[in-house]
């Protein structure tokens, strides 16, 4: 997969397991993936449900660039780096270490053009799974 296949309109569904709390969460909603900053800025938001508490807006941002060599590198929106995944590969994966916690992430893009990144936590406040699944959002 080369980065500018991700550019576009996407509907998308995560679920969350927070086994530290017990109790599931759900986030819906969109991201886009536009020009700009040296690649393609990644942009979320949706309506964010934990447990049987109230939706919240919930966003988020992401600098993803063309890494060479197959690489795609997604940064931090200030810049910071994040992780690494190879998009040549089906089922890439990738790790973000922020001590005392760890990030691993596993893309699937085995159903292009839809596809999932599935996300496990830990550390020693930490433990949870979320998998996000990507659509190409309808067009008006």
């Amino acid at each position: 997969m080369r980065l500018m296949a991700f550019e576009g309109d996407w509907t998308i569904e995560r679920r969350i397991e927070d086994i530290r709390a017990g109790r599931p969460g759900r986030l819906d909603g969109a991201a886009r993936f536009a020009p700009g900053e040296g690649g393609l800025v990644y942009d979320e938001t949706g309506l964010l449900t934990l447990g049987d508490g109230p939706a919240a807006s919930a966003s988020r941002r992401y600098l993803w660039r063309d890494a060479g060599a197959g690489a795609i590198e997604v940064r931090f929106a200030d810049g910071r780096f994040f992780h690494r995944f190879y998009g040549d590969e089906d089922r890439p994966a990738g790790v973000h270490d922020c001590p005392p916690d760890q990030y691993r992430v596993r893309y699937d893009f085995t159903g292009w053009p839809r596809w999932t990144a599935e996300w496990r936590v830990r550390g020693p406040r930490k433990d949870y799974v979320t998998v996000t699944t990507y659509r190409p959002a309808a067009r008006a």
